[in-house]
Formats: structure tokens, C-alpha cells, sequence
């Protein structure tokens, strides 16, 4: 009997270790490379590469020929001046350029929030109705190896006493079916652990409503943004100055300075068309047919299905816990035969429906915390 219930609690310890070790592999599988990572570094440079441009200032150089000096004609003096070589160098600054450069930057950001929420996403959908579901796939493990060694060695315990005659075959196959279904039940866990752990899924803790409002909000400020630099266009407030000398032709100081103020009428009619665009935008990122945020709220209503159903089966599964565990408590205080093999039967089936109770629980937790903050 001792060393049946100790191989039995090896073969369950044993289990234990390999769902412990699964665990270990699962964590490291999910490590998963940040989707985005690439994108956002892509937009960035992207962006730093533009906005170099718009913030630096300009060196210019031009050398060529003009008409300078006076030339007599009769009685009066006509300036008709003749060829002279001018050189001309200097610096020129055009202060919108600010307004732009800063304004490339903030889309860039803007459009790696919105591609990182889009990842979110796009993840989520992929995962479909098992969205949620490792942290159930977890509970339901650790109960099963909580359970099984006890379950091993109840139903060593039998086979030893099949062969002093204390028990009979059916009494031994009726136990070894349902160790058989824990067992089972314990590899489909292990085997959906590892195949749901090639699938990164959202950021935990994040509900699919605010991921949702963060993609809206980046392709909305993107939109906005992209916008600006279209307005911006319209505007010139430039500064040039340096060095301007004209060979052969008397000055004092071979020095200029200008300051431009250009303003592109086309402006007047640009706040609605780019307001027309942005509302065009909204549209298309919520109802495109293809999108995710399309796909996401259709997953939110399987979800919000799955909820419901699996909030009735816990509150069954938890009045059956109940019923079992109250028989067990007056069961053990009888000693006969009879009562022993009924005992075992409901451990084992108590077990089972322990390891559903704890995936339902965990799984009902996960789904409220994805679904808190979205529109029903």
C-alpha cells in the first residue's frame, strides 16, 4: 500500500513537473519581438530625416552677371548699364520650418501608438474565441496537478487491494476510467498552453475597448497632424542675409539682408477639405470591411456570448463542487467497503470539475477585464 501511493504520487509529482516545466518553455515562448518595433523605428527615422530639412538653415551661393553702372546718351543720363560679375553667398532661414520639423516628429509618434494598438489588435482577432484563455489554461493546470497525485495513488491503492481480494475489476476500471479522463484532460491543457504561446496576444490587462480608443485616437491625431503640415505649406516667413558684391562697381558695404512674408490664398478653402478628410478617415478606420477595429468589435460580441455562457456553467459547476464536497464530509465518517470505493469515486470526479471551476473562474475574470470599457 506505502509504495503504491509513493510510485502514485511520483507518477503525479512527476506530471506536475512537466506542466511546471511546459510553463517555463510557455513563458519563454511568449517573449514574443515587439511587433511594432520596426514600423516605429522605420517612422522615426523617417521623420528625423524630414524634419532635418525643415529646421536647418539654408547655405546658398550664386555667381553670375548683371547690368550695373551708367552710360551717356545725349542730354540725359540713361542707365543703361553694362555687364559686371556679381557673386552672391549667405545663409537663409525659413522660421514655418520649426512648425513643420516639431510637427513630423509628433506624427511619427503618433503613428507608432496607432500601429501598436493596430498590432494589439490585429493579435486579438487572430486568437479569436481562445482570446483569454491562457490564464485559464493556467488555473486548470495547477489544479489538475494539485489533484492528480491524490488521484494516482487512490487508484494504485485499489490495484493493490484487487490482488489481496479486496476490491473487484469493476470497482478498479470504474476508478482507472477517470483517472484516465484527469490524465487526458491534463495533456489537452498542456498541448492548448503550447500552441496558444505561438500566438502573442494584447498587452494583459488591457481591455479590447482601450485599445480600440487608442488605435482611434493615433489615426485620428495622424490624420490632424498631416493635416497641419498640409496648411502649413501655405505660409513663408523666411529670413536670408550674407554677402552680395558686384565687381568693378563702387560699395561700401557688400552686405544684405532681406526678410520674406509669403501667404498662398489657397489656404482660405484648405479648413474643410482637410476637415472632410479627417471625417473621412473616422469612416474608413471604423468601417472598413477588412480592419481590425471592425473584426475586434465582432469578436467583443462572441465575447460578450462566451461571458454569459460560461457565468451560467460556473455557477453549475460550483453548486456541483458544493453537493461533492458535502458528501465527502459524511462519507468519511463511515468506514465500510462500499463507502470507501463511493469515497474515491467522488474525489476523482470532485477533481475534475475543480479543474473546470478554475479554468471558468480564470477565464470568466480575463473576459471582463478584455470586454470593461466597451460599448455593448
Amino acid at each position: 500500500m506505502r509504495t503504491s501511493f509513493a510510485t502514485g504520487a511520483l507518477l503525479g509529482l512527476g506530471l506536475w513537473a512537466n506542466m511546471a516545466a511546459a510553463a517555463g518553455e510557455e513563458g519563454t515562448v511568449r517573449t514574443h519581438a515587439d511587433p511594432a518595433r520596426g514600423y516605429c523605428e522605420r517612422v522615426r527615422g523617417t521623420s528625423r530625416a524630414e524634419a532635418a530639412l525643415e529646421l536647418a538653415p539654408e547655405v546658398f551661393a550664386s555667381i553670375g552677371a548683371v547690368n550695373a553702372g551708367d552710360a551717356q546718351g545725349g542730354s540725359d543720363e540713361t542707365p543703361l548699364g553694362s555687364p559686371k560679375l556679381r557673386v552672391t553667398a549667405g545663409l537663409g532661414y525659413d522660421f514655418v520650418g520649426i512648425y513643420r520639423g516639431r510637427t513630423l516628429h509628433s506624427r511619427a509618434e503618433a503613428e507608432c501608438r496607432r500601429y501598436q494598438a493596430l498590432a494589439a489588435l490585429q493579435s486579438a482577432v487572430e486568437q479569436g474565441a481562445r482570446l483569454g484563455e491562457a490564464a485559464a489554461l493556467d488555473a486548470r493546470a495547477q489544479a489538475l496537478a494539485t489533484s492528480l497525485p491524490r488521484a494516482e495513488a487512490l487508484v494504485a491503492a485499489v490495484r493493490d487491494d484487487l490482488v489481496g481480494g479486496g476490491a473487484t475489476l469493476e470497482e478498479l476500471n470504474a476508478l482507472q476510467v477517470r483517472l484516465d479522463h484527469l490524465r487526458s484532460l491534463a495533456r489537452d491543457t498542456t498541448r492548448a498552453r503550447e500552441q496558444l504561446a505561438l500566438q502573442p496576444g494584447p498587452p494583459a490587462g488591457q481591455s479590447l475597448g482601450a485599445l480600440l480608443t487608442a488605435f482611434e485616437a493615433a489615426d485620428d491625431q495622424v490624420e490632424a497632424l498631416t493635416g497641419g503640415l498640409r496648411k502649413a505649406r501655405a505660409w513663408r516667413v523666411s529670413a536670408r542675409g550674407g554677402y552680395d558684391e558686384v565687381f568693378n562697381v563702387d560699395q561700401k558695404t557688400p552686405l544684405f539682408g532681406q526678410l520674406t512674408l509669403g501667404y498662398n490664398l489657397g489656404n482660405l478653402w484648405q479648413g474643410k477639405a482637410n476637415a472632410q478628410a479627417r471625417e473621412g478617415r473616422r469612416q474608413e478606420a471604423r468601417d472598413a470591411v477588412d480592419g481590425a477595429p471592425r473584426q475586434v468589435r465582432q469578436l467583443l460580441g462572441e465575447l460578450r456570448i462566451t461571458e454569459r455562457t460560461e457565468q451560467q456553467r460556473l455557477g453549475e459547476v460550483s453548486t456541483l463542487v458544493s453537493d461533492l464536497q458535502g458528501q465527502l464530509r459524511e462519507v468519511e465518517q463511515l468506514e465500510t467497503h462500499q463507502v470507501r470505493r463511493f469515497r474515491d469515486y467522488l474525489h476523482l470526479e470532485l477533481a475534475r470539475l475543480q479543474a473546470e471551476q478554475a479554468y471558468l473562474g480564470a477565464h470568466l475574470e480575463t473576459l471582463r477585464s478584455l470586454l470593461a470599457g466597451a460599448d455593448s
